[in-house]
C-alpha cells in the first residue's frame, strides 16, 4: 500500500508553492527586517505562517492530530532558526546582495527549507 507517485509529487508541489508564497509574495517588510532579532514577533510570525501554510500538504497524507502537530512544530522551529541564522550571518558580516557570499547563504537557507519539506514527506510516507 502507499500513495501514488503523483500524490507524493503533488504534496511536494504544495510545500514548494507555499514556500514561494510565504517567502516571496506575502512576506512583509516587518517580517523581513526583524527575522535576525531572536524571539522578535516578526520572525515568529513569518515562521508561524510557513508552518500553518503547510497544513494542506500535511493533511493530504495524514489526518492524525499528533502527526500534524508534530510536523507543524518541527517546521516552525527549523524555519525560524534557519531564517534567524541566515539573517545573523548576513548582518554580522555586512553582506549585501552584491556579495557572492550573500547568495551562498541565501541558497543554503532555501536548500534547508526544501530539505525540510522532503523530510516532512518522508515522515508522512513512513507512517503509511
Amino acid at each position: 500500500m502507499g500513495f501514488p507517485l503523483l500524490t507524493i509529487l503533488g504534496g511536494l508541489v504544495l510545500f514548494q508553492s507555499k514556500h514561494f508564497l510565504f517567502d516571496f509574495v506575502f512576506q512583509t517588510s516587518y517580517q523581513l527586517k526583524n527575522k535576525g532579532t531572536y524571539a522578535h514577533p516578526g520572525g515568529i510570525l513569518h515562521a508561524g505562517l510557513h508552518a500553518a501554510g503547510s497544513l494542506p500538504a500535511i493533511y493530504l497524507f495524514s489526518p492524525s492530530a499528533t502527526m500534524v502537530a508534530g510536523l507543524v512544530v518541527a517546521e516552525f522551529v527549523i524555519h525560524y532558526h534557519m531564517d534567524w541564522l541566515k539573517e545573523r550571518v548576513v548582518r554580522v558580516n555586512g553582506l549585501t546582495n552584491k556579495d557572492a557570499t550573500f547568495w551562498h547563504i541565501f541558497g543554503i537557507d532555501q536548500l534547508v527549507h526544501n530539505l525540510t519539506y522532503t523530510a516532512m514527506l518522508t515522515v508522512l510516507l513512513a507512517q503509511v
